[in-house]
């Protein structure tokens, strides 16, 4: 099976001690956004979890523990944009980020770890032309530490609607000037364009439009065969290998403007008081009446050409 850790917070950044004591008990129980009182454990043991895959805006906080999970096979995205502090309020120098995306890569493998430039919103300041200038000085900064690069465009949800209301669609025209000038940029560097959930318009500047997280993905940045995976696809026009999340929404202290998981901060600053890195659950503990139920899980390799660390 495959486990991630980031489509709902970040985890690496924020609940680091958390996720190395659940690793330490081999265990985490994890609440049902949609089903409160329903609460899953999952085994964290590699014997079962072909891959961990994490999403990051900051993996410093887990540099210096790393050997404590190299156990499992590890998939790392970690998001750097060109964005301030006026729409990424907490997220550390981007300079920082840079060089602890080197030192990632130089533990996992280059292979491993995926650079996500997204998502990409424009305004007066940021530009097309600004968008590709930054875009073009982080590829020299990443260029050897990965092979892979992933852009989406902003999406308004109606999380994004309410705290950044003055954010718009990126126009089709701006989206064929950066998706050519991007592809271009990348591929003069060594890295190949992923387009996260955004059809196959990108398709024809060289893009793959397939999805970030594939079979195919995985597969080569692990070294590995995986067999028997479902074969509906979770999203349209996506072939990502989503897995089972084991984070938690609302409770993200990055305060993106842009972010689909978090409905205010006033939310997150109040879940985020309740988290006990002791305990199995990410925020809070295990009430009377909720219901535990243990996962089903099994792997899914078929076979094995090394763990990529």
């Amino acid at each position: 099976m495959i486990l991630n850790t980031g489509q709902r917070t970040d985890i690496p950044a924020f609940y680091s001690e958390w996720f190395f004591n659940r690793v330490k008990e081999g265990f985490v129980w994890v609440r049902n956004p949609y089903d409160p009182q329903r609460v899953t454990e999952y085994r964290l043991d590699p014997e079962v979890i072909d891959v961990l895959a994490f999403c990051t805006k900051d993996p410093g906080p887990m540099l210096e523990r790393m050997k404590e999970i190299r156990d499992f096979r590890q998939f790392w995205f970690v998001t750097i944009t060109p964005y301030g502090k006026e729409i990424e309020a907490n997220v550390p120098e981007k300079s920082l980020i840079l060089e602890r995306f080197h030192q990632l890569s130089t533990i996992v493998g280059k292979k491993a770890v995926s650079w996500r430039y997204d998502p990409i919103l424009i305004n007066e300041c940021y530009t097309p032309e600004r968008h590709l200038n930054c875009f073009e000085k982080m590829c020299e900064a990443l260029q050897g530490y990965t092979e892979s690069v992933v852009i989406s465009f902003i999406d308004l949800y109606a999380k994004t609607k309410r705290n950044f209301p003055e954010a718009r669609e990126v126009t089709e025209e701006e989206r064929a000037v950066l998706g050519k000038g991007i592809a271009a940029i990348a591929a003069g560097h060594g890295m190949k364009v992923y387009a996260c959930h955004e059809g196959s318009d990108m398709k024809k500047y060289g893009i793959d439009t397939n999805g970030c997280m594939t079979r195919t993905v995985l597969e080569h940045a692990l070294s590995i065969t995986l067999d028997g995976l479902p074969k509906t696809k979770l999203r349209e026009n996506c072939s990502c290998l989503i897995g089972n999340d084991i984070g938690a929404y609302n409770t993200c202290l990055h305060g993106c403007r842009y972010c689909y998981a978090n409905y205010d901060q006033e939310t997150v600053r109040h879940n985020a008081a309740l988290h006990d890195p002791r305990s199995p659950l990410l925020i809070g503990h295990l009430q009377k009446e909720d219901r535990l139920v243990k996962a089903v899980q099994h792997s899914n390799l078929s076979d094995m050409l090394g763990l990529g660390l």
